[in-house]
C-alpha cells in the first residue's frame, strides 16, 4: 500500500504487509497490524492512536479503512473510544510471571492460652525501667558512640556482661573475650563458622534438643550428630563414638528435659574436649530461673580455653530486644572475627541501654521478682495437672520456664497438640525436639507466657484435648 512521504512513524510501527490468506482486505490487514503492536507491547495501555483522518493520510489509504479497523479492535477490547476524546489502547500483555496457585486453608483459631515453651512473661516486661535506661543512654551517649559499631559489640556492654557473668554465673569472662550478638542462635552460627574455618567439620547436639540449634550448625556448614540425653544429661560415652570435635550442651538446665549435667559428666566432657582438641559450646538456657537451689555455675569456668558460653536476655526480658552474648576462648577470638566479617552487632543504643539496665541493678531486681512469680506459677500448674490429669507424671520442675508431662504409653500426643490448637491452646510435643520419634510419650508445657488466672482453664482444655485424641485413635476412629 502507498505510504505518505510526510510522516513515516506510524507506517514504520504498523507493518501492514501484503495480502495473506484470510486477510485480503486492507482494513483486516490494518487491524491485524494494530493488534500485533498492542500484543507485543509496542502500543502501551492508555496510549492514544491517531485520529482516523490523520492515520489515513499517513498510510495513504481511505479514512473508511482506518475506521473499520478501529471498530474491529474496539469490539475485541483492544481499543476504547469515547465521544469527544481520543481512541486509546485499552489492553496490555501480562508480562509478570504466573503466580503459583495456593491451596486455601482455613484460618487457624486464635490462641487463647499459651503453654508452649520458650517465652518469658511478656506481660511483665519492665517497660518503665527499660524506657529509663534508653532515655539515660540518649542523654549521655557521646558522639563517637554513634559511629559505625564494632562487630564484637560496644566496649561498655562487653565489660558489663563480663562482670555480670563472673558475679552471677561463676564464669571466667573478660571483656576481650565477650562478643555481643543478637541471641543464642546468632552466637552459635558465629561460633560454628569460626570452628569450620579452623577445620572442625562435625558438631554434636543433644537429643532431644532445641531444633534451631541444629539448624544453626547446619547453616554454618557443619555436619550434625544427635547424642542422647538421660537423667544425668548428655551421654558423653555416646559423644565419644561420633566424629564430632565440638558439642552444644545445656549444662545448667537442658532443654527440653530439664536435666542438669551431673558433676561427673561435666568433668568428663571437659576431658573429652581436651582429648579430641575440640570445644564445648555451652548454651546457658534460662539457667537464671532455678527455684529449689542456687543456680548452677556455668561449665565455662572449669576450662575457659575449651568452652564457649552462649547467653541472651530472650528468656529473662524479651526476645524482641535481640540481645545476647558469646564468651569465646581466647585462642578463638581472632578466628571469630575473621570468620564473621559481615556479622553485625545489635544497635549500639540498645546495647548501651542493656548495660545501663544491668549496671543500675534493675536486671537483678527484675530476675528476683521473676523467680518469685515463676515459682508460684509452676507450683500452681503442677497442682492443677495433678487434679485434672492424674495419669500424667511431671518432671523437670527444678528450674526454667517449662515442665515435662509424661503420659501413658500409646497416648497420641501429636493428636492432643492438634486438638488443643483447634480449641485455642498452644502445646508442644516432646517428639518435636527429637531427631526421630520415640515410644516415650510426653508434652512440653511452658508456663512463662501465661497468667496464673489462665492456668485452670488452660489445663481444662488440655484434659479435653487428651480425651479427644484418645477417642480419635480408638478402634472405632
Amino acid at each position: 500500500m502507498p505510504v505518505s512521504q510526510t510522516n513515516l512513524a506510524w507506517a514504520t510501527l504498523l507493518d501492514v504487509g501484503p495480502p495473506e490468506p484470510g486477510r485480503h482486505r486492507l482494513h483486516d490487514r490494518l487491524a491485524h497490524a494494530l493488534r500485533t503492536a498492542i500484543r507485543d507491547g509496542r502500543l502501551a495501555e492508555g496510549a492514544a492512536v491517531p485520529p482516523s483522518r490523520a492515520l489515513a493520510e499517513e498510510l495513504g489509504c481511505s479514512r473508511w479503512v482506518v475506521t473499520e479497523a478501529y471498530g474491529q479492535l474496539i469490539a475485541e477490547g483492544y481499543l476504547s473510544a469515547r465521544v469527544g476524546s481520543a481512541t486509546r489502547v485499552s489492553w496490555s500483555p501480562d508480562t509478570s510471571p504466573p503466580r503459583p496457585r495456593t491451596r486455601r486453608t482455613p484460618a487457624r483459631p486464635p490462641i487463647r492460652y499459651d503453654l508452649a515453651p520458650g517465652l518469658p512473661d511478656l506481660r511483665a516486661f519492665p517497660r518503665r525501667r527499660w524506657a529509663d535506661a534508653v532515655r539515660a543512654v540518649i542523654g549521655s551517649a557521646v558522639h563517637y558512640d554513634l559511629d559505625v559499631p564494632d562487630p564484637a559489640g560496644h566496649a561498655v556492654l562487653r565489660t558489663t556482661v563480663a562482670q555480670y557473668l563472673r558475679r552471677s554465673r561463676g564464669a571466667d569472662a573478660q571483656a576481650a573475650s565477650v562478643f555481643v550478638c543478637a541471641g543464642v542462635t546468632d552466637g552459635l552460627v558465629r561460633t560454628c563458622r569460626a570452628l569450620r574455618a579452623e577445620r572442625i567439620a562435625d558438631v554434636a547436639v543433644e537429643n532431644p534438643g532445641w531444633g534451631r540449634l541444629r539448624d544453626a550448625a547446619t547453616s554454618a556448614g557443619l555436619r550434625v550428630h544427635p547424642v542422647p540425653v538421660d537423667h544425668d544429661g548428655l551421654r558423653v560415652e555416646d559423644l565419644a563414638r561420633t566424629p564430632a570435635r565440638a558439642v552444644v550442651v545445656g549444662a545448667a538446665h537442658q532443654f527440653p528435659t530439664g536435666t542438669v549435667l551431673s558433676p561427673a559428666r561435666r568433668a568428663r566432657l571437659v576431658r573429652w574436649a581436651r582429648e579430641v582438641d575440640g570445644f564445648v559450646i555451652e548454651d546457658d538456657y534460662d539457667a537464671e530461673f532455678r527455684y529449689d537451689h542456687h543456680p548452677v555455675a556455668v561449665m565455662q569456668g572449669m576450662d575457659p580455653s575449651r568452652v564457649f558460653l552462649l547467653g541472651s536476655v530472650s528468656k529473662t526480658l524479651s526476645p524482641a530486644l535481640g540481645l545476647g552474648w558469646l564468651v569465646a576462648p581466647a585462642v578463638t577470638t581472632a578466628a571469630l572475627r575473621a570468620a564473621n566479617l559481615v556479622a553485625a552487632a545489635p544497635p549500639v543504643l540498645d546495647q548501651l541501654a542493656l548495660a545501663t539496665f544491668i549496671d543500675r541493678g534493675w536486671y537483678d531486681a527484675h530476675l528476683r521478682a521473676a523467680r518469685r512469680r515463676f515459682r508460684s506459677r509452676r507450683d500452681l500448674l503442677v497442682r492443677t495437672l495433678a487434679g485434672r490429669v492424674p495419669e500424667g507424671r511431671v518432671a523437670g520442675t527444678a528450674a526454667g520456664l517449662h515442665i515435662l508431662l509424661h503420659l501413658p504409653d500409646g497416648t497420641d500426643t501429636r493428636g492432643a497438640v492438634r486438638a488443643a490448637a483447634a480449641a485455642g491452646l498452644r502445646l508442644a510435643d516432646l517428639d518435636d525436639y527429637r531427631a526421630k520419634r520415640s515410644a516415650e510419650r510426653a508434652l512440653v508445657l511452658g508456663y512463662g507466657n501465661i497468667s496464673d488466672t489462665e492456668i485452670p482453664a488452660a489445663v481444662a482444655l488440655l484434659r479435653e484435648a487428651l480425651r479427644t485424641a484418645v477417642a480419635r485413635s480408638g478402634p472405632d476412629a
